[in-house]
């Protein structure tokens, strides 16, 4: 299953699962377990565990390399790693697929950095000019940070709802990138993937074969593209991460299905969520719906912790494993990348 569509964050009453429980919103994969009302979340994710759980866990920046003004964005990994990331990162400029009509994406010109008023309160990681790792040990919400949760989360669902609305042909992804810059720093946020690790745009636009992390740029949507928009706004101090998949004008019937199985996965991976239960359930779950519909399960990016910090335990996987953790009162993470 390539995850593609994600939920909103979603926050599950304590020790309850049942989809009448639980508001949701169709987006991006994040889940609270807790006495909460429902939430929005953004799409964020990590390079597979195996790095994630050694002693030196890398930085992102050792896996992406950007240079400004260039027309690729590089995703540098080890040859154990399956050819699927070259292919669809590395080598986006080759004409055609060999499965299919539509043409490759090509890269287009990526614009200048956007400003941030200078009052607007910045995460860590912005001011220190260092690339961020991944926080160690999970993250419990008291009542404050619970609230704040809720602040974030709704002003992330907003914009990207807000940004859903953009998708149609002839949209440039540097214009959904502009107009969800200027809402979050209206709203008094920082766009949380500004700066992080290099990246240099406020949204992240994942067009067809993009997994995820996409930089907005010139190349304009086409008839039939989905599109992956995922918003992350850092709001008085928390993050708020949200994702969602848009169709651009008529998408065929086999980008619909994917989109529409992967949703699936989603909301029965959330559904299992509640104090207590093991992580390694939610990618039995995803993996276990995905087969029956022939999907694979992309396994370089996992979900992740949210809260103050925008990255950090525990770490989901999406595919059967045996890691160990189990889901605690208050604590918020994402499922999809």
């Amino acid at each position: 299953m390539d995850i593609k569509t994600k939920v909103e964050r979603i926050y599950l009453k304590e020790g309850k699962g049942s989809e009448g429980e639980v508001e949701r919103k169709i987006n991006r994969g994040r889940s609270m377990v807790g006495a909460l009302g429902a939430q929005p979340k953004i799409l964020s994710s990590f390079v597979s565990n195996r790095f994630l759980h050694s002693p030196n866990p890398p930085h992102l920046h050792q896996f992406f390399r950007y240079d400004a003004g260039a027309k690729h964005l590089y995703m540098q990994l080890p040859r154990t790693f399956s050819g699927l990331t070259n292919l669809l990162f590395n080598r986006r400029n080759v004409d055609e697929s060999t499965n299919t009509k539509r043409k490759r994406l090509r890269p287009g010109k990526v614009s200048p950095l956007r400003p941030v008023p200078d009052h607007i309160l910045k995460p860590p990681y912005v001011k220190s000019k260092r690339p961020p790792g991944i926080a160690s040990g999970p993250e419990v919400h008291d009542e404050k940070g619970i609230e704040c949760m809720r602040a974030s989360g709704r002003l992330a669902a907003k914009v990207l709802e807000y940004a859903g609305t953009l998708v149609q042909p002839g949209t440039k992804t540097d214009e959904i990138d502009e107009a969800v810059h200027q809402m979050i720093i209206d709203n008094g946020a920082y766009p949380s993937p500004l700066g992080y690790g290099g990246f240099p745009k406020s949204v992240c636009t994942s067009v067809n074969e993009c997994i995820c992390h996409g930089i907005p740029d010139s190349r304009a949507l086409e008839d039939g593209d989905i599109i992956n928009i995922d918003v992350t706004v850092y709001l008085n101090g928390y993050h708020g991460d949200t994702s969602a998949t848009f169709f651009c004008g008529n998408v065929d019937d086999e980008a619909r299905n994917l989109v529409e199985v992967t949703k699936d996965c989603l909301y029965k991976a959330i559904s299992i969520c509640a104090p207590g239960v093991e992580f390694k359930k939610i990618g039995k779950t995803i993996h276990d719906h995905g087969d029956k519909y022939r999907y694979g399960v992309v396994r370089q990016f996992v979900g992740h912790g949210v809260g103050r910090v925008f990255h950090s335990d525990p770490v989901v996987l999406h595919y059967r494993n045996k890691d160990s953790g189990r889901m605690m009162l208050n604590q918020t993470f994402t499922i999809g990348a």
